[in-house]
This record gives structure tokens, C-alpha cells and sequence, in this order.
């Protein structure tokens, strides 16, 4: 069935409010009070001196049945028996859903055991490394890999899923044909054509900062585990895990190094009871029986790859990894200055090295 005039109507009035939303939907609390509103309540609550015109529009609108939709994308509402089930019961779900890359993909996607891997936009090297890490080596054992389009840590998280070859999921703030932010447009027309992308807002609409929110209480009801990788302590990087507390999806968290702010949030999350993630098998572990399929790289009993380095370089990968990330302070702590610098195009050259910023190498392997 196609969406029904109600639902769509709901769709409509979130992009007709869209910038009185903006003054009134910036708390995460007060934004889902809104949410559950009726539609006609939810005007008189925000539209304010446009309230009395917004609700005769409303109460005007007609949907022709032959509306165009960008080429692969679907509306599904509520009221279809293909709408996901986690997220009919919640309170202020999305009425309405456009889908890019088929419901059947998408149905397939929720079947799987599913986990938001999150965090800050400006995330470190270290963090990018670790969520697309994160990321391959969970969709490449069949978990279904979400965030929303962001840069950072989600941009990095699809983009290890979509290496594997595995489910990835995102959520759009705007509308489904609006790429936000526009530097990611490769990566979101390939979430188009081999991922799953969805939106709440209708097309055309370009996100505000109330559109964040919203879409991060859709990941996080998307999501059985909510994997933070890395975030400081502003409220936006905690969005999410703030979000899943108190609901039955499990927040975990990466360490990091205890003087980075970016890692203030997630040890304060980890003080918190959230469950420690070092590595994928942990998060595997936290789904425990959701028939997760460990990576046949991880089954091999071949040698891995850091196994077949040489005694000196596994040494100073370890070196690296424990916070002797540049050739100052390798040298300053007694390497030899020609070895090192040999070691160090040698395993950039194979992989188990990236530059990253400032001179500085983050370990891959």
C-alpha cells in the first residue's frame, strides 16, 4: 500500500514548521513532547502568529496519487504492514518514511542484529580509524552498521561498512534528495545505491539543528547497541547514548587517552555503566545469540596480518599504538633515527600505519 493522506500530511507539516521547530525543538525532552502532539495541536504549540493560515493549509492539502519520487525511493507509513516494527510502538515515531534502496533491502537491514556506531564530527584520527574499523568488520559478519550522514565518526562508520560489503543504514536530517553536509555526496550516493537511506521530512527540505535530534531518536530506536566511539563532553557528541538510555538499547564506549578531550565523553559514559568496547568481538559479544557471524578472517587460523611483520616492526607498531605516535617522540625515547624512519615508510606502505595529522601515525593493525 502507499502512504496514506494523513501520515503524509504529518511529513508535510514537520517541513511547513520547520523553522519554528528550530526555536522550540532544540531540547531533546521538549522536541519529543512536541513529536507526539496530534497534528492541529502541534500548529497552535508552535506555529505561533502563522498558526490560524498553517491550519487552513493544512486542512487543504490533496496529494495527487502520481507525485514523483526520486528514482529508488519508496514512502512507507504506519499504517503498512512493512513498517518497522521497532519503531510503530515508540512515542513520536516517524508517522511516514521515504526509502532509498527498496523495503525489501531495508527489511532485510532490521532483520539483521543492528548497531549504531556514533560520535563527534570532529573526530580524531584515532576515532575515524577505530568507527570504520568497527564498522567493516561488523557488517562483514552480516550486523547491519547505523549512524546518521555526518562528518566524523558516522561518515567514517559507513564508509568501513560499505568497504565490506555489508548492511549499512543512514538517516537523513533533511529530506531524502537533500545530501547534508554536501561534501559527503559520494558517500551518500553510494548509501543510495548499495545501502539503505532513510528520512522523515519530505524532499526538498534542508535540515536544522532540531532535525539532528530527530534523527538521532530514530537510530537509536533503529539500533540494539549504541557504540560511541569518540565525543567530548558538549551535549550533541552525547546525543545519542543520552537518547538510548533508559530504553533497553545497551550504550557501550570506546576509550581513548585520558588527557584527549574528545574522550571525556565516553569515559564519563564508561563511569556510567556503559559496556567497554576494545575491539568487534566485544560488541559481537554484547549481541550475543542474534546469530552474529564472525568475519571468516577472524575464523582463519591463518597468520594475521600484524603477525607477519618482522620482530622490529611489530615492535614499533606497539610503539606507536601506546602513544608514540610521531618521529619526534620515537626518537626522543632511544629509536634509531635510520631504522625508524624505515620501519615507519615500511608499514605505512603496507598498511599498518596511516599519517595522520600533525606528523603524527595511527595504528591500523
Amino acid at each position: 500500500m502507499s502512504a496514506c493522506p494523513a501520515c503524509r500530511r504529518r511529513a508535510w507539516l514537520l517541513g511547513a514548521l520547520n523553522a519554528r521547530l528550530e526555536y522550540s525543538g532544540r531540547d531533546p525532552a521538549r522536541l519529543a513532547a512536541l513529536l507526539e502532539l496530534p497534528d492541529e495541536q502541534l500548529i497552535r504549540d508552535v506555529g505561533g502568529g502563522e498558526s490560524e493560515s498553517l491550519l487552513e493549509s493544512y486542512a487543504g492539502l490533496r496529494f495527487e496519487r502520481s507525485e514523483q519520487l526520486p528514482t529508488g525511493t519508496a514512502r512507507i507509513c504506519r499504517h503498512d504492514a512493512r513498517y518497522p516494527n521497532v519503531l510503530a510502538g515508540g512515542a513520536g515515531a516517524p508517522r511516514l518514511l521515504h526509502v532509498a534502496g527498496g523495503l525489501e533491502r531495508l527489511r532485510r537491514h532490521l532483520a539483521a542484529p543492528s548497531v549504531a556506531i556514533v560520535g563527534a564530527r570532529g573526530a580524531s584520527d584515532y576515532g575515524l580509524e577505530v568507527a570504520h574499523g568497527l564498522a567493516r568488520d561488523l557488517a562483514a559478519g552480516g550486523v547491519t552498521v547505523l549512524s546518521g550522514l555526518a562528518e566524523g565518526v558516522a561518515a567514517a562508520a559507513h564508509a568501513g561498512a560499505l568497504e565490506a560489503g555489508g548492511p549499512t543504514l543512514t538517516v537523513a536530517a533533511g529530506g531524502i534528495d537533500v545530501c547534508h553536509p554536501a561534501s559527503r555526496q559520494p558517500l551518500y550516493a553510494r548509501l543510495h545505491s548499495a545501502g539503505c537511506v532513510l528520512a522523515e521530512l519530505p524532499c526538498g527540505v534542508r535540515p536544522r539543528s532540531w532535525c539532528h535530534t530527530a534523527r538521532a531518536r530514530i537510530v537509536v530506536a533503529l539500533a540494539r547497541v549504541v557504540v560511541v566511539v569518540e565525543a567530548g563532553e558538549r551535549p550533541s557528541e552525547l546525543l545519542h547514548a543520552r537518547l538510548a538510555q533508559g530504553t533497553d538499547r545497551i550504550v557501550a564506549a570506546v576509550p581513548g587517552r585520558v588527557s584527549a578531550p574528545l574522550s571525556r565523553g565516553t569515559h564519563a559514559l564508561l563511569r556510567e555503566g556503559a559496556v567497554l568496547v576494545r575491539d568487534p568481538q566485544d560488541v559481537r559479544d554484547v549481541l550475543g545469540g542474534a546469530s552474529v557471524r564472525t568475519p571468516a578472517s577472524h575464523r582463519s587460523p591463518q597468520p594475521s596480518p600484524r603477525d607477519a611483520l618482522a620482530p622490529p616492526l611489530r615492535k614499533l607498531l606497539d610503539e606507536v599504538a601506546g602513544g608514540r605516535d610521531t618521529v619526534a617522540k620515537l626518537l626522543a625515547a632511544g629509536a634509531p633515527e635510520r631504522e625508524t624512519l624505515n620501519g615507519l615508510a615500511h608499514l605505512e606502505l603496507s598498511g599498518a600505519l596511516v599519517r595522520g595529522d600533525a606528523g603524527r601515525y595511527v595504528a591500523r593493525l
